[in-house]
């Protein structure tokens, strides 16, 4: 009897042992390259291809004043931007780093800010030029001497720049 009892107790830990061995959840594989993974805290994963995410939001509860989530940074607008001069015509105004522009309509220097996601530049001929993002793409809208940023512009005219890398 001891004999069958020392066997029933080896076969039942054994069991138990390999029980726990399979009802444990498989390693997590790794992840592919291209891919996002979330983990959640319930321990799933689930798996996302980059190529189709545009971006990734972290909602906030009130905007503070910044430029939006989604605006380009200040980096974004710093080279030489070729743009429409309202008469069907092209010109080109370039950003430094410094907070200084140039302007080749005019051979005119200017000085710009980056304010709530957009380039805000002022001619030292009183004439003003905001680079926005519209959608996808960029535009330049052009006020006149005496009008502010928040008037009806001028003209708007598309705007590209032509640095191979802005920030």
């Amino acid at each position: 009897m001891h004999t069958y009892l020392r066997a029933l107790s080896l076969s039942a830990a054994v069991l138990l042992a390999s029980s726990a061995v399979f009802a444990a959840p498989p390693p997590a594989q790794k992840a592919a390259p291209g891919t996002l993974v979330l983990v959640f805290r319930d321990g799933h994963r689930q798996a996302f291809n980059l190529a189709d995410i545009e971006r990734v939001e972290f909602p906030t509860a009130e905007p503070t004043g910044a430029a939006a989530p989604t605006a380009p940074s200040r980096g974004r607008f710093l080279g030489k931007w070729e743009v429409g001069d309202g008469n069907g015509g092209t010109f080109y105004i370039t950003l430094h780093e410094d907070g200084t522009a140039m302007r080749t309509l005019g051979d005119v220097k200017g000085k710009w800010v980056y304010a709530n996601g957009e380039a805000l530049i002022t001619w030292n001929d009183g004439a003003e030029d905001a680079i926005r993002r519209v959608a996808s793409r960029y535009q330049k809208f052009a006020y006149k001497a005496g009008k502010a940023f928040t008037d009806v512009p001028d003209n708007v005219t598309n705007a590209r720049n032509t640095t191979s890398n802005p920030i």
